[in-house]
């Protein structure tokens, strides 16, 4: 190498070095949240016993309060942002939000946009029907004739494309109750969702009018979503759960919300 050469690389190893010191620091999401006072959080339009609007006029729900607790813990305030379910995820990736809190499983698939908390649940895809149904197993559901209602861009659309390949799935855009609504009012035969949520939102309906059968599909866990960059944020999260879990505000939570219907009467 001639000594121009050599004096031309040189400079640019300096350049380069140079560059890095003066190029900005990849943005933290946590310090933004904290500067900007408020944490902005995606959640489902009305999917209780996780995130709905209640007889009041108030947001609230398992996630909500989650949230509510992480707010208080930052110091900031929360802005809650209500999206359909397929609407949840881009607006994380878009930046709408700061984090997407909602009765989410955890998949594969999912996890190639997002990154995922630790879970903070764990629940499973179930069928459920009118009272006094016919359907009682797997058989029963995958037939031709059978139409099943399921969320657009939900597991319980995998789960119901799996396990009932000889039935028409009917994917419905929205929460959970238009699944209910559509198998009450004869326009599918059966629905498919998480048991939580099924649990939590045929208490909307007529006493004894849906039933969840004896059909388990999965084992999911539930975890709360940020962007892939958002590493610092990811950390803090996953911390806030191990914190809540050890001092009982967990258990107060899920027991109130989730295990129980306990909230039905306040909200």
């Amino acid at each position: 190498m001639g000594r121009w050469a050599k004096t031309l690389c040189a400079l640019g190893m300096v350049a380069a070095f140079l560059f890095g010191l003066s190029a900005p620091a990849a943005a933290d999401t946590l310090q933004e949240i904290i500067q900007r006072g408020e944490l902005r959080v995606a959640v489902q339009t009305q999917g209780p016993p996780f995130s709905f609007v209640d007889k009041n006029g108030e947001r609230t729900g398992s996630s909500v309060e989650f949230c509510k607790l992480m707010a208080q813990e930052m110091g900031v305030q929360v802005k809650f942002l209500d999206y359909d379910w397929d609407g949840l995820i881009p607006a994380l990736l878009s930046k709408k939000a700061d984090l997407l809190a909602a009765d989410m499983t955890a998949t594969l698939k999912r996890a190639l946009k997002v990154s995922f908390t630790d879970p903070f649940y764990y629940t499973g895809a179930v069928v459920f029907a009118k009272k006094g149904s016919a359907f009682k197993t797997i058989e029963d559901c995958n037939k031709e004739d059978v139409t099943i209602a399921v969320l657009l861009g939900s597991t319980g659309e995998a789960e119901a494309k799996r396990f009932f390949p000889k039935a028409k799935i009917k994917s419905y855009k929205g929460g959970g109750p238009l699944l209910i609504n559509a198998v009450l009012a004869g326009h599918a035969d059966i629905g498919v969702n998480d048991e939580t949520a099924v649990v939590g939102q045929m208490q909307e309906f007529p006493p004894n009018s849906i039933e969840i059968l004896p059909i388990r599909l999965s084992k999911q866990p539930l975890a709360f979503a940020v962007r892939p960059e958002d590493t610092h944020l990811l950390q803090w999260i996953n911390l806030f759960f191990r914190w809540v879990r050890e001092d009982g505000r967990y258990d107060q939570n899920i027991n109130y919300w989730v295990k129980s219907l306990d909230w039905k009467k306040d909200h």
